[in-house]
């Protein structure tokens, strides 16, 4: 557990997420590209790790050094970083030495809950 604490982050006053719903009405074909873009880039395991890991964390945002061990190098781990940072997914900020991830606010307002199916637990 890393011991730097997050930085105050400023409040959102409005947010648009990044994609409707898909049972929200029939997709264009340019909403359909820019939706599988996304998971194109979510689609490999590595960067879904990283991914949920800056999701889930308490703080609502996570240090590298807190994410990183995900089985491969850091110059790895900072590739796919980037890739999330590119697709819009995360967003960054530098402090000192270290780097701290969230999740984009217009993704932060949509997320994946409704997509990623999970495995539930119990009697059925």
């Amino acid at each position: 557990m890393s011991k730097y604490q997050p930085a105050e982050q400023s409040p959102l006053t409005a947010v648009v997420p990044c994609c409707p719903p898909l049972t929200g009405g029939e997709l264009s074909a340019r909403e359909a590209e820019r939706i599988a873009a996304t998971f194109e880039v979510l689609a490999n395991p590595v960067r879904l790790l990283l991914f949920s890991r800056v999701a889930s964390h308490p703080a609502g945002e996570a240090c590298v050094c807190d994410i990183q061990d995900v089985g491969v190098t850091g110059a790895t781990v900072s590739y796919h970083l980037k890739r999330l940072r590119e697709a819009g997914l995360l967003v960054s900020e530098r402090r000192g030495t270290w780097v701290f991830y969230r999740l984009a606010p217009s993704f932060e307002a949509v997320g994946l809950t409704a997509c990623v199916p999970r495995t539930v637990t119990g009697s059925t």
